[in-house]
């Protein structure tokens, strides 16, 4: 059994207890600082919090090494010392972001890393520049009265996900490190081991950085000139009248192809707000997200989301008004007539529904072993009517199908009675014949998951570890990011949670 290095601490936050950490043996991390240096006014240079007792309790060395890290030197106390946010990397000034956001609809004109820090910038092996960012590492100016901690089970939480993801090739952020503190952080369930997590992700721009930027004097452009020479290098080089709206429509094709992909393996963001959509085009913080099982449109997990607003169903239509939002912050840099401008930007936003659609077609097909004919958006639709009526599981579906196609029916004639799905069956049957049925088989188990980090295996694995038993997390996480191949000594974790688990199951911000 896999424990905790040390066990943890019993020391509360802030409490006045010597650190292994110390800036002696700091691994060389070669940090850059271009967007710190080239857009001013967007962050505030900080420190994390001090770390009592900073210890790595899991680290992505493949990650590490693509991003030209020891992991061996990460694992010591300078490593976990900055990893923790205690320990100030040698040369580096680490800041806080500062972003906007409107949240639940709502606009609020400064939130920003609250608990968070940007260490700096690194380049991977593709020679991509990418941002290493701190989570829980302590209080920042943005915090608005939170002690700017997070906990094990939350930060632990996240890198599960974030590395599900990256293994179903959905783009996101990515984990590289979750460091215990030493201390103990108050949560309304009592106090639990605190932790930071180490991200990476391609940028932390934001929808709610140019909500930010725009209600302050001159800081929208070199903002937006930052953001387009980073991610769509292309247009860098455009006229100003034809650039900034080549990059909206950029980022509102990235978000539409996004959007489609958590659709197809029924994953629900949970707290979609402005702040929470990226430029990148990247799926980023992981609080209150989960995974379907019964196929809902209207499922819900956040603990925070009464009316349902971030539902599973709903997150197409979320992501075309947070783009709005998006545009909006571009209109004078789009055009200096504000009528001009608007129409502009709103025949791009107009074609974010057919984009998501001409995307979200394209995996379903693929899902479906289908060839992109002109009857594949109604055998989609009428597949999604057949679950919903039947509650049937949404990643067991498609294995089934593919099952089906070699013969084996029974799998599928569980999920949906025979007599139910006769009909639908025939029609896709007929849809692919046009293939050999097992070549078409073997093409859907390809793209479609066997594993996904179901909600009643994840929540055991992080009270486990939370209780100091790190073995169940550690399997799980080996399922999850080898989600394509089927073992049989893994059964257990295909499997759907019990009626009794799903009925009050809900997700929170760990905050």
């Amino acid at each position: 059994m896999r424990t905790a290095p040390g066990g943890y601490p019993r020391t509360m936050s802030g409490s006045p207890t010597d650190s292994a950490a110390t800036t002696t043996d700091v691994p060389a991390f070669g940090f850059e600082s271009t967007f710190v240096d080239d857009v001013p006014g967007v962050t505030v240079p900080w420190q994390g919090a001090h770390a009592p007792d900073p210890r790595v309790l899991i680290l992505n060395d493949r990650l590490a090494r693509s991003l030209a890290l020891d992991p061996a030197s990460l694992r010591g106390p300078g490593g976990a010392g900055v990893l923790s946010g205690s320990v100030p990397p040698p040369g580096t000034a680490t800041a806080a972001m500062a972003y906007a956001g409107h949240q639940f609809g709502n606009f609020v004109p400064l939130l920003g890393d609250g608990r968070a820090l940007l260490l700096g910038e690194l380049h991977d092996d593709q020679g991509r520049r990418v941002d290493l960012h701190l989570k829980g590492s302590g209080a920042t100016p943005f915090s608005r009265g939170g002690d700017g901690r997070a906990v094990v089970g939350a930060m632990l939480r996240e890198y599960l996900i974030s590395e599900a993801m990256h293994a179903l090739n959905i783009p996101t952020t990515r984990s590289l490190a979750v460091v215990t503190t030493g201390e103990q952080v108050v949560r309304e369930g009592g106090p639990q081991p605190g932790a930071v997590l180490a991200r990476v992700a391609s940028s932390h721009l934001r929808v709610g950085t140019f909500e930010f930027a725009a209600r302050r004097e001159g800081l929208t452009q070199p903002l937006a000139d930052y953001a387009i020479a980073r991610h769509y290098p292309a247009f860098v080089d455009l006229p100003a009248e034809d650039r900034y709206l080549a990059f909206f429509e950029a980022v509102v094709e990235a978000q539409a192809s996004l959007v489609a992909q958590w659709m197809s393996v029924g994953f629900v963001h949970g707290v979609m707000n402005t702040d929470n959509t990226t430029i990148s085009g990247e799926t980023i913080d992981y609080g209150p997200c989960a995974f379907l099982d019964a196929y809902d449109p209207a499922t819900v997990f956040s603990s925070i989301d009464h009316g349902g607003r971030y539902a599973y169903g709903n997150q197409p239509a979320v992501l075309g008004w947070n783009l709005a939002r998006f545009g909006e912050t571009l209109l004078p840099l789009v055009h200096s007539t504000p009528d001009t401008a608007i129409t502009a930007l709103t025949a791009v936003l107009d074609t974010f529904g057919e984009r998501y659609l001409r995307h979200y077609s394209a995996v379903m097909a693929e899902k479906l072993g289908l060839n992109g004919s002109s009857g594949d958006e109604a055998l989609i639709s009428d597949l999604h009517r057949l679950l919903t009526d039947h509650r049937a599981d949404w990643t067991l579906t498609f294995r089934a199908l593919a099952d089906h196609l070699r013969g084996h029916t029974s799998s599928f004639d569980s999920l949906v009675p025979p007599d139910a799905s006769a009909n639908w069956l025939e029609r896709w049957r007929t849809a692919v014949s046009t293939r050999d049925a097992r070549t078409v088989a073997d093409d859907m188990d390809r793209v479609n998951p066997v594993y996904i980090p179901r909600n009643h295996v994840v929540d055991a694995a992080l009270k486990a570890a939370t209780d100091g038993d790190l073995e169940p997390f550690d399997q799980l996480l080996a399922v999850v990011t080898s989600p394509f191949d089927r073992r049989n000594d893994r059964s257990n974790y295909a499997s759907p949670a019990p009626e009794n688990f799903s009925a009050g199951f809900q997700t929170f911000c760990g905050t």
